[in-house]
């Protein structure tokens, strides 16, 4: 494997993180990625290399969400009392905060990355004349989401191109993209932090900087929102959100992060929640007094703590989530992202280097994530994806009008498995 590190190596019981970052020392996780992987139940008999689709819950959150539906399946009521009714979505925004950095008042609960971009985007507070802008490298449910917000509010979308080609996206180019695009009318820009459809990484801190400039020259009533779909550098990527640059992130936790299924968050800037109407009304102790009281909401209620939808959730999982960040802190969130940019780039190396491959993914891990995308000459994507499925190597082509097959390497994956889907990718020639 060259200079990948066997699953057996020591990982460390503390790391640095990214420079900027300001996460605190945590006890050690698992002694090695061997160890790591023995908490999940995926199949012996096949190589997982879709991690970034739909996670396997590791022991500590599997056995948090059995100790919960055990307690939810032997006394309900009881069970909603010690925890809805104790405020208990309080301690998940605590274990959010702290892997995000922010405030818990700034941290509204959802069960998905789309849910999350649907409520934002559909509340955000625009009028016609009004500009959305994004990119021509988002995704579905982006889409979806602001063409709900436009007919909702009159808003405009309009969409850029920020590189022609992930293989040469370039950071100074990927930003002045964006500040070119950005007009007297653009009061949203909608981005995401890593695209599925290349595995091209934004340079969000970059691209933030860019919208600060612009903002500098405006008024209060006129300051661009940066909102940011971050779900696929969530769980990677050892950058706090505080740290990002952006005014909204919104992601689902049941990807990288190895959270419970049905889990998300949106994290906000108290400026920028003034800006987002709730849809869905809030099971919240406070909201529900200000009802039998007559009254309206105090002015001091977070505008987070409304948004994040009421109604009865899938308890067991949402309340397992702090297991999730637990888990992520004692692995070390800079080694989690040294180990899952190790094993990308062995990946992309060896696919750079057969002649029937094109990567479309960048190299540099400043512009690329865990998401690789590649085409194998004289094949469609979903052809890969079946030859190697019958080899028992379970991958995923893109979704789009463009479609790559990829691969994304997890921190379940061994290099050995990493050898061997190379070595079936190689096979198709």
């Amino acid at each position: 494997m060259g200079a990948i590190g066997t699953t057996g190596a020591v990982l460390a019981s503390c790391g640095a993180a990214a420079p900027g970052a300001k996460r605190t020392t945590q006890p050690a996780g698992p002694p090695s990625w061997d160890d790591l992987r023995a908490m999940f139940r995926l199949r012996p008999d096949r190589i997982h290399m879709a991690g970034m689709l739909f996670a396997s819950h590791p022991t500590p959150v599997r056995e948090a969400i059995e100790a919960l539906r055990k307690q939810f399946d032997e006394d309900p009521v009881g069970a909603i009392e010690a925890t809805l009714e104790k405020g208990f979505d309080d301690e998940v925004r605590r274990a959010v905060v702290g892997y995000t950095g922010g405030d818990i008042e700034g941290i509204a609960l959802t069960d998905s990355t789309t849910m999350g971009l649907g409520l934002v985007y559909t509340g955000l507070r625009l009028a016609p004349g009004d500009e959305i802008l994004t990119s021509e490298h988002d995704h579905f449910s982006s889409y979806g989401a602001l063409a709900a917000a436009s007919a909702k509010t009159g808003a405009k979308v309009r969409r850029v191109r920020l590189y022609d080609d992930g293989r040469t996206a370039d950071t100074k180019a990927i930003v002045s993209a964006l500040a070119s695009a950005i007009g007297p009318a653009t009061r949203v820009v909608a981005l995401t932090w890593v695209h599925s459809c290349s595995g091209v990484k934004l340079p969000v801190r970059a691209l933030a900087d860019a919208i600060a400039v612009a903002n500098a020259k405006r008024d209060a009533a006129h300051q661009i929102l940066f909102c940011v779909d971050g779900v696929h550098g969530f769980g990677v990527e050892a950058d706090r959100v505080e740290d990002l640059g952006c005014d909204v992130f919104i992601a689902g936790c049941h990807k990288w992060l190895f959270g419970p299924r049905g889990t998300g968050i949106v994290w906000g800037r108290p400026a920028a929640w003034q800006q987002i109407a709730h849809t869905i009304p809030a099971f919240e102790q406070v909201t529900f007094d200000a009802f039998l009281q007559g009254k309206e909401l105090p002015a001091t209620v977070s505008p987070a703590r409304v948004f994040t939808p009421g109604g009865f959730h899938s308890v067991e999982h949402r309340y397992a989530l702090p297991a999730a960040f637990a888990l992520h802190q004692t692995l070390v969130p800079a080694r989690v992202a040294a180990r899952i940019h190790e094993l990308g780039t062995h990946v992309k190396q060896a696919l750079a280097g057969m002649k029937h491959v094109t990567l479309h993914t960048p190299m540099s891990p400043e512009l690329s994530s865990g998401i690789i995308c590649y085409e194998v000459a004289g094949l469609k994507p979903d052809v890969v994806v079946a030859r190697l499925r019958a080899k028992n190597i379970i991958t995923t082509n893109s979704p789009y009008q463009v479609s790559y097959a990829r691969a994304t390497p997890a921190l379940f994956n061994t290099p050995a498995e990493l050898d061997t889907m190379l070595a079936e990718i190689r096979a198709l020639a």
